[in-house]
């Protein structure tokens, strides 16, 4: 956030444009938690092919900073912080979607390691191997690893696209947002939120040991993959081979569950 706004001058920002609309107190809104997005963009672009700039990825966040300026009440227990960082990465990733950059032949060939995977599973009663997914998937260990790394260059949203639901809206707003409001109260919603989080918190607890610890690091330490892979003492882009593996794991697992529901 801006160094040169203060938490008082702030919570006068927000009364002005909540209470009276005032243009100037949004536009300082929008400066002062501008450095969210690109904080959110350059988690993203750190997974992206060379070619998916920065700078466009902070223009498409704006957007959904914008939007969840607008829509923010300052009245609830959420820090905006929390609130915005979701719409910031849902507005890249519709806009990344729209663009439509993502080869087929690397969507079909994670559907296929996914669906792998869950045959794997129910026949093995364990996560399968690399060894035993690549002989599933008739391809060689090489080439097992090359559509991990293609894969993980295309998973725009990865694992926080599980840990989002739609409104009625339309837009994507994180789990928090559907804990119960004790002025509009939703049991039922508050229900189905909590019951993905078991569900997310399961598929998670199944992973590999190293796959699961990964996982830890990335999404709940924020490290970075590099970071992760001097952690573990081995190279980023095996770090991005686990990252990957663990994501279609527990894609495949919640598809599974949603289908048999």
């Amino acid at each position: 956030m801006e160094a040169s706004v203060k938490a008082v001058e702030l919570k006068d920002l927000w009364r002005r444009y909540r209470a009276d609309g005032d243009e100037r107190a949004r536009e300082r809104l929008v400066v002062a938690y501008s450095p969210l997005v690109k904080y959110v963009a350059g988690r993203m672009a750190s997974g992206l092919p060379a070619h998916v700039e920065e700078a466009d990825l902070i223009s498409y966040g704006l957007i959904g900073l914008i939007s969840a300026i607008e829509r923010f009440d300052p009245e609830r227990e959420i820090k905006f912080e929390t609130y915005a960082i979701p719409r910031v990465r849902g507005a890249i990733i519709d806009e990344l979607r729209a663009l439509d950059w993502v080869p087929r032949s690397v969507r079909a060939r994670a559907r296929e390691i996914e669906r792998a995977n869950v045959k794997l599973e129910h026949q093995l009663q364990r996560a399968p191997t690399d060894e035993e997914m690549a002989a599933e998937l008739h391809i060689t260990m090489d080439e097992f690893h090359e559509a991990l790394i293609q894969i993980s260059n295309s998973t725009i949203a990865a694992l926080d696209e599980l840990w989002t639901v739609s409104d009625t809206s339309g837009d994507q707003v994180s789990l928090l947002d559907t804990l119960q409001d004790p002025e509009a109260p939703d049991p039922a919603k508050v229900m189905d939120a909590s019951e993905l989080k078991d569900r997310i918190a399961d598929a998670i607890a199944r992973l590999p040991e190293r796959e699961k610890l990964v996982i830890a690091l990335y999404y709940y330490e924020n490290l970075t993959l590099r970071e992760i892979g001097e952690v573990l003492g081995v190279t980023e882009s095996r770090i991005s081979q686990l990252h990957t593996k663990a994501v279609l794991r527990l894609r495949s697992r919640l598809g599974e569950e949603a289908a048999a529901a």
